[in-house]
């Protein structure tokens, strides 16, 4: 089955002076799946996502977003990418819907906020201010941001860490629902739990190289091959499915 391709990177160079932290990687991201950037920091992944971006400048190769040309046609990649700010990015006493119609503004497209937030459930907090909010909800919240523009493309970098497991699970299912919708994501994360649950593909990066490119299970079943055994029998859950039973499901107000 044909699979087309929406984010096409060859021979990717990015340097900082002397440094040079991304050494000529190359990838494909097809359409509709979600795929992982995963790596220690200073890997290189954060300077590959931002040059996807547009937000920082390659130093060589070729970008394709979508069909468009990064070097060309970067004004183009922009109104069809979402991109998930920092919480530093909202003004702290702005309530929700005042925020959506601000960066709606900014985008230049008609929104129903109410809409918006029911989508990343906080319908509910539509009157709140940005600073009440807890951490999984300012984290929902900064997604819900990245779908104002309706984007073919959204880009998640480390969108769950310092969440609970709570927060984490119900992040975990809103990014699924945004896929289901017809989105492609790419997501950066240190959680490997969170990668194999997610991702349709990874691509590993250490030193500015992608040294494995492929499916979470493939990965995990290629090492298995090599003779690879954990040092520990292999339980059928975890601490954290432990934390998340004895705790509840009710994630609204995580």
């Amino acid at each position: 089955m044909y699979k087309k391709e929406v984010i096409t990177v060859k021979d990717l160079v990015k340097n900082y002076g002397h440094f040079e932290a991304v050494k000529g990687i190359s990838f494909e991201v097809y359409e509709g799946e979600i795929f992982g950037l995963l790596g220690p920091n200073g890997a290189g992944k954060s300077s590959t996502l931002e040059i996807m971006e547009t937000l920082r400048k390659k130093t060589s190769g070729e970008v394709w977003i979508d069909g468009f040309n990064l070097d060309e046609e970067a004004d183009k990649i922009k109104r069809i990418i979402g991109v998930q700010l920092q919480s530093s990015g909202f003004y702290p006493g702005l309530n929700l819907t005042e925020l959506i119609h601000l960066f709606a503004g900014l985008y230049n497209e008609p929104v129903r906020p109410a809409e918006l937030l029911r989508l990343v459930n906080l319908e509910d907090k539509a009157n709140s201010k940005y600073k009440e909010l807890s951490g999984g909800q300012k984290q929902r919240f900064s997604i819900a941001t990245t779908l104002i523009n309706k984007p073919r493309i959204i880009f998640l970098d480390e969108p769950t860490t310092g969440l609970d497991p709570h927060a984490r699970r119900n992040l975990w299912e809103l990014i699924r629902n945004i896929r289901s919708n017809g989105c492609t994501v790419i997501i950066t994360t240190h959680y490997m739990d969170e990668a194999e649950i997610l991702c349709d593909r990874v691509a590993i990066i250490d030193e500015g190289r992608i040294i494995a490119l492929q499916s979470p299970d493939q990965l995990i079943d290629d090492l298995v091959a090599s003779g690879f055994e954990r040092p520990k029998e292999v339980k059928k859950a975890n601490l954290e499915d432990v934390f998340i039973h004895l705790t509840g499901h009710a994630l609204k107000n995580e």
